[in-house]
């Protein structure tokens, strides 16, 4: 992911600490604080890593069996691949198949750029209609759609994106990223549209990456926590930004909180598998937990394979 990406030099002199809660962050952990689910779910952006084999996948792994064994490491996907291409039910009941072997896995699909960058969800309809029933043959591995919109898309477009968020059925866990800085640079308008999304039900995405700080917003409309983690390869900066997670979600935790989906990018993919299970260690040290680790070859945590 190239969004937020800055030149080596500067990562280390980047102020890192998580800001403040939002106070819908609050509002909305406080619906479910006397619950005891939690999930916790962590993965890649794509299966299809060829730099996997030898260190992730075996040697000789086809390119048609990546998938059946990323659900072997990992218990969800951030299905970016939905977003460039228009799939039909036949296509993901596949992909549902070869995960079969993982009965806690989802698919987190991205919304189809015909519907959010060509259309800016005006007249787009029909192609969600498409796009969300093709999205449901993944049934039971079906897990958090994200509709992420492009950097040009300002809060002078509320009212369009007002009523096609309206429009979303209420039954599906949708989640939108917004990236223009005057969604979160102008407090008026990051109030109005986070308001909205926790009326609806509707979770935001955190993207932490280096050149974005603003975009780390820590509004929760919902009881969830979906993360796009960007690390620089394993670069130190990349540990201390997680330990710095790790901490918050102990608090919202505490609040709450009912589930998390760390969607993880890097630079050097090599690199993606390694903070995960860094990731997943430390949370399951700090809360408890059981979720299953990657089976790294060989065995490492701070440095490449």
């Amino acid at each position: 992911m190239e969004f937020g990406k800055v030149p080596a030099p500067e990562l280390s002199v980047i102020d890192y600490a998580l800001p403040p809660d939002m106070p819908v962050t609050s509002a909305s952990l406080q619906k479910t604080a006397h619950t005891s689910q939690f999930k916790v779910h962590v993965g890649c952006a794509s299966w299809a890593q060829k730099v996997w084999k030898g260190n992730l996948y075996p040697p000789k792994t086809k390119d048609a069996d990546f998938l059946q064994e990323y659900v072997k490491h990992f218990n969800m996907i951030e299905l970016n691949t939905t977003h460039y291409r228009m799939y039909d039910a036949e296509a993901i009941r596949k992909w549902k198949e070869k995960a079969s072997g993982n009965p806690d896995f989802k698919f987190c699909p991205k919304f189809n750029q015909l519907i959010s960058h060509i259309k800016r969800l005006k007249g787009a309809d029909e192609l969600t209609t498409d796009f969300l029933e093709s999205m449901l043959a993944f049934e039971d591995k079906l897990g958090p759609l994200f509709l992420q919109l492009n950097d040009n898309f300002t809060p002078k477009d509320f009212p369009v994106l007002k009523a096609y968020l309206e429009s979303l059925p209420r039954d599906l866990e949708i989640s939108l990223e917004l990236r223009h800085r005057d969604w979160f640079g102008v407090p008026q308008n990051r109030d109005v549209i986070f308001e909205l999304m926790h009326k609806l039900g509707i979770g935001a995405i955190i993207t932490d990456t280096a050149g974005r700080r603003d975009v780390v917003h820590m509004g929760l409309p919902t009881s969830s926590l979906f993360l796009r983690f960007v690390g620089n390869a394993l670069h130190p900066t990349d540990y201390v930004r997680i330990e710095s997670w790790i901490e918050r979600i102990k608090e919202w935790r505490k609040k709450g909180l009912q589930s998390v989906y760390l969607g993880m990018h890097q630079s050097d993919e090599l690199a993606s598998p390694v903070l995960c299970d860094y990731f997943i260690e430390r949370i399951n040290k700090e809360l408890d937990l059981n979720v299953p680790r990657p089976f790294l070859t060989p065995p490492t945590q701070n440095t490449l394979f």
